[in-house]
Parts: structure tokens; C-alpha cells; sequence
């Protein structure tokens, strides 16, 4: 079985959010980072090359497929920033989108052009709820 591409190294999340153009969406960056360490009450790590994550925990699958990953998340690409939530792990997820602003949805990808287009405050309850269930799904 291959291994994951995604884990954590030692680069620096500061250094990549410097990286980052244009200066709204680095700041929109550092907004992020600042949320996630709050709401995980852990430092920030780069999990491959691109992807801010805070906190971690160890899944496995009936499959035999395990590893770890970051509680919470994003990383900004060139059309969006995405912010990593497993809001299919809790019901409550189509009603906090519908209040949250211009975004795209995937299966735990949410696309946000930039902040100013959502409610940071439904964002945040969006990742708490995602944090919460990660961590009942997944507990160490």
C-alpha cells in the first residue's frame, strides 16, 4: 500500500504565507492560521507543500488504510483558498453553508475566493464543528 503524500514536515507556515500573492489572499492566509491554532490550541506545521495544518489525529479504515492528518487547515491556491473540513462527519453542515457566503463545496474541500466574500464567524463554526467531530470519530 503506498504511503500518504500528505504529512507533516518541518517548513515553516510563516514562510509559505509569505510566499503568497496577491497580499489579500496573504492576508486572508494569516487570518487562517491565526483561526486554526485558536480553535486547535496547537502550532501551526506544513503538511507537504502547500497545506497549513493545526493539531493531528490517527485515522484508520476498514480497509487497512491508516495515518495521520491535521485537525484544520488550508492552503491557498492560485483561483482559492481551501479550508479542509470533514463536514460530512456531523448533520448540522448544509445549514452552516447555507449561511456562510459565496463559497464551493467538495466532499472536505470548501472554496472561498477570498474571506471578504463570507462570514468569518459562520467559518469558524463551520471548522469548530469539523474539529468536534474529527475528534469523536477519531479519539487518541
Amino acid at each position: 500500500m503506498a504511503g500518504n503524500k500528505t504529512v507533516a514536515n518541518d517548513c515553516s507556515p510563516t514562510e509559505y504565507i509569505r510566499t503568497i500573492e496577491p497580499e489579500q489572499k496573504r492576508a486572508d492566509a494569516q487570518w487562517l492560521l491565526k483561526l486554526c491554532e485558536r480553535l486547535t490550541g496547537e502550532r501551526a506545521k506544513m503538511w507537504g507543500p502547500s497545506i497549513v495544518g493545526c493539531g493531528s489525529y490517527h485515522y484508520k479504515y476498514v480497509s487497512g488504510r491508516e495515518g495521520d492528518l491535521f485537525l484544520a487547515g488550508f492552503s491557498a491556491r492560485k483561483s482559492s483558498l481551501v479550508v479542509y473540513v470533514l463536514g460530512y462527519l456531523f448533520d448540522e453542515q448544509d445549514e452552516i453553508l447555507s449561511r456562510l457566503g459565496r463559497h464551493k463545496m467538495g466532499k472536505a474541500c470548501l472554496y472561498i475566493k477570498r474571506l471578504a466574500d463570507i462570514d468569518r464567524n459562520v467559518l469558524e463554526e463551520l471548522v469548530t464543528r469539523s474539529i468536534t467531530a474529527t475528534r469523536q470519530r477519531y479519539p487518541d
